[in-house]
């Protein structure tokens, strides 16, 4: 098996699982969600997509329901012992072998929690769920269940995200040795995955953002290159990635002359995330981290060119997205303990003027304060 972690750690984790499904009142717990599986067993694929339900028991005793594509992904991946295969046929109905299955284990009647909220159960395979085990189980949205508990690293986590740092710069530096005007966007892109897989890393959960000229001011990922100017500004916001462990970067860079704007909307993002990362601490909420960014950034005078969110937490993460909760947004109650990894963004879009600046990074959460972990330098990069 290629477990990237002992079997004790793994022990460890359904242990905690137990605790939460006792304290909840359940009997079982259908999880949907392929962060849950991986942490929980090891188990890697992205044949999540279909229907796929690991079934676990409250003594422990676990099953997954797969297509026969993951019956050897399962096996090789994890320590899932007990594998069932649902059939691909015209009459397929995933929904059904499960209920068969949740029968064998003694569930009718059982109040079973289950993971909504998560690309691994479409609405459609949702409502059929739910039909089949209508008069059945009594089933339980727990969604945010797992996600608490990984939320908070072990040591042996915390190894992975220093290493996923540590990518993370490696792609760093490889764009700002390419940054120049004339250079295309693609091989800036090509540059950074190629630290990162020399690296040993994996593929991010997400497309890496990277946009120049007016382009700098998008959030997301849009397919199409272009080539930058002598005179122009790059956002970059990506990822290194071990053992599908996250660790963030953002970053606005200038080419050539920067506007007066650029040096000023960086000195603003570099205070209001300094502040930002004095807040990360444990029994501080993730509401006051964002009060910090939302002070700082209208302070000077920037409210409408922020966002209303300043980051999120990291960890072992599959498609289409990289980010955890809890996300630092205002008045969020989620109070903040020792062993989480964190991403703060500030974003800066003037739209009026189009000047882009954003400026983040991950940090770790320890016993009393927080340590960046990539990105030690925050200063502004002018080529």
């Amino acid at each position: 098996m290629a477990l990237h972690f002992p079997p004790r750690e793994f022990a460890q984790r359904l242990e905690r699982l137990k605790a939460g499904m006792e304290a909840n009142g359940l009997d079982a717990m259908f999880l949907f969600a392929q962060e849950s599986l991986y942490w929980l067993t090891g188990y890697d694929t992205f044949g999540f997509c279909f229907f796929q339900c690991l079934i676990v028991k409250l003594d422990g005793r676990m099953a997954l329901l797969t297509r026969s594509a993951d019956l050897r992904q399962a096996r090789q991946t994890s320590l899932i012992e007990d594998v069932r295969i649902w059939k691909d046929a015209k009459d397929a109905a995933p929904a059904a072998d499960l209920k068969t299955l949740a029968t064998e284990l003694g569930l009718s009647g059982k109040r079973i929690g289950s993971e909504y909220d998560t690309q691994g159960l479409t609405h459609q395979n949702g409502k059929r769920l739910e039909a089949e085990f209508d008069g059945f189980a009594t089933l339980v949205e727990a969604s945010p269940l797992v996600p608490a508990l990984r939320a908070v690293k072990s040591p042996a986590e915390i190894i992975y995200v220093r290493r996923a740092a540590e990518l993370s710069d490696a792609a760093d530096t490889a764009a700002v040795a390419r940054l120049r005007g004339g250079v295309e966007e693609g091989e800036i892109l090509a540059a950074m995955h190629d630290a990162i897989f020399r690296g040993g890393g994996d593929y991010p959960a997400n497309e890496f953002i990277i946009g120049s000229g007016e382009d700098a001011l998008l959030c997301r990922y849009k397919s199409g290159r272009r080539q930058l100017d002598a005179q122009d500004q790059l956002t970059l916001e990506f990822a290194g990635t071990w053992r599908h462990y996250h660790a963030a970067l953002m970053r606005t860079h200038v080419v050539g002359a920067p506007r007066p704007l650029h040096v000023r909307y960086h000195a603003a993002a570099r205070e209001a995330l300094l502040a930002c990362e004095a807040e990360l601490r444990p029994g501080r909420t993730a509401g006051d981290v964002f009060a910090a960014h939302a002070r700082t950034l209208d302070r000077h005078g920037l409210s409408k060119h922020r966002l209303n969110a300043c980051g999120y937490s990291l960890g072992a993460k599959f498609t289409p997205s990289w980010m955890d909760p809890p996300m630092f947004y205002e008045a969020n109650d989620f109070v903040l303990v020792p062993g989480m990894s964190m991403f703060l963004h500030m974003v800066l879009m003037d739209s009026q003027s189009q000047t882009a600046m954003c400026l983040g990074r991950t940090s770790l959460i320890g016993e009393s304060a927080s340590e960046p972990v990539n990105g030690k330098s925050l200063d502004l990069v002018i080529r």
